[in-house]
């Protein structure tokens, strides 16, 4: 079926994955992978699958809130690793993500009538009391616990990386104050050194000191470089580097540069420094919500997944199976889930195994749908197990534990004939027979 590849291609798992969550794809594989027979968590998969085709505004409405759910727990190990930087825009997605999931609640509060609530009693499906459970109020503490701490529309105020709130930290508004006022007192700095110059420079752009993170603070001369003879009368400069670029620039290190230096030092690496304390804090205190995140996270995984299969089981009208633990396999006009979408006209079959009939024998000519039917009947079967809805007028599923595939490909190196390889397959079926069945 596709699974395992980057790509899934046309498979039937490809079909029925609608999910908008990387999460919901992870645990609807998981579905696919490990189909179940546990009868009772099936029907509460079907069942609410029902309940969203008839409130389909609901589906819609929950739908558009977990498009923007991401995974929490991966996104705060990655703001709890020291090797990598949160931006504005990680905190950002996460606040919305604990927002839409907080708005999950609210949907099923105000989207669900008294019908539909009366509706999901009698379907048995605790739906609404487990979205209570699973997104709780703490999330609506983490919210405002990163809401007042980050301001996420700092960096595109300020034109440069911080997070943090005004007036959080005194120290750090100090310091930020400074930054942002050093353009024009590093401006006022180089007037004064530039009339200080005991001889006049024929420069077409006047020096400037600059502040360069990391590196501290310089004398910028453009276009040239000083020459050794005057340099004598500046016994203070000394050559740092020269930058090529659009104009050529040549950096100094002089006597106001050095107090620049010792006064005020690397401030930007300052201010990221104590943000990334502040920060880290922050991140301490989230974790301990851990579980709660993570609780709420699958549950949304989950509900993305029901939701998933609904809207297919819309989309190529399928219907619910009735699953039972009686050895029966009934199925009224079933066609293959793949096939019926790649021809114009797609013919459906019955089929019926009950227990005084088990064994069915397909005939017909070449190219008359022979194994697409078989393959219909294990896809019919092995859909009911996961769930879903089944591409068919009805269907009736007696709980299956396996399903096996006799293959028809044979080895040269094998020193078997092909009625023994057959055999052989047969035998391994009838080995791991197990009857679930009374």
């Amino acid at each position: 079926m596709g699974i395992g590849r980057a790509k899934e291609g046309f498979s039937v798992f490809g079909i029925l994955n609608k999910c908008v969550t990387p999460m919901g794809r992870r645990l609807l594989r998981a579905w696919f992978l490990r189909p179940i027979i546990d009868i009772d968590v099936i029907n509460n998969r079907l069942n609410t699958i029902s309940f969203f085709l008839c409130c389909e505004e609901v589906m819609s409405a929950l739908r558009e809130t977990l498009k923007s759910v991401r995974d929490v727990p991966h996104m705060l190990k990655k703001f709890n690793s020291p090797s990598s930087s949160c931006t504005s825009s990680d905190w950002h997605t996460f606040l919305k993500c604990i927002c839409s999931l907080l708005h999950i609640n609210k949907i099923f509060e105000v989207g669900i009538s008294e019908h539909l609530a009366n509706k999901l009693q009698h379907m048995s499906i605790d739906l609404v009391e487990k979205a209570n459970s699973s997104i709780t109020a703490e999330l609506d503490y983490v919210s405002n616990l990163v809401i007042g701490v980050i301001d996420v529309q700092r960096s595109k105020e300020k034109g440069y990386e911080t997070l943090v709130k005004e007036n959080l930290c005194d120290e750090l508004d100090e310091l930020r104050m400074v930054y942002e006022g050093l353009p024009d007192f590093l401006e006022q700095v180089s007037a004064n050194e530039n009339a200080s110059f005991p001889f006049s420079l024929e420069c077409r752009k006047a020096p400037l000191i600059v502040y360069v993170h990391q590196i501290g603070y310089l004398m910028c001369f453009f276009d040239e470089k000083i020459s050794e003879a005057l340099l004598i009368g500046l016994q203070d400069f000394e050559f740092a580097f020269s930058e090529d670029g659009e104009e050529r620039r040549f950096y100094y290190h002089t006597q106001k540069t050095r107090e620049l230096d010792n006064l005020l030092g690397d401030i930007y690496h300052k201010i990221l420094d104590m943000e990334r304390a502040i920060i880290r804090d922050l991140v301490c205190r989230v974790l301990q919500f851990l579980p709660q995140l993570t609780k709420a996270v699958n549950f949304a995984a989950e509900l993305d997944c029901i939701l998933s299969l609904a809207i297919v089981a819309r989309q190529n009208n399928y219907v619910r199976p009735i699953l039972t633990e009686d050895s029966i396999l009934e199925i009224r006009n079933g066609r293959h889930a793949l096939q019926e979408m790649t021809v114009d006209t797609f013919v459906p079959n019955d089929t019926k195994i009950r227990s005084a009939g088990r064994i069915n024998i397909i005939t017909g000519p070449n190219y008359s749908g022979k194994s697409i039917y078989i393959k219909q009947v294990a896809l019919v079967v092995f859909l009911a197990h996961i769930g879903s809805f089944v591409p068919a007028d009805s269907a009736v599923v007696g709980l299956t534990d396996r399903i096996f595939c006799a293959m028809g490909s044979k080895s040269m190196t094998t020193e078997q004939s092909t009625f023994m390889i057959d055999l052989h397959q047969v035998g391994t079926m009838l080995r791991y027979h197990i009857c679930i069945h009374p």
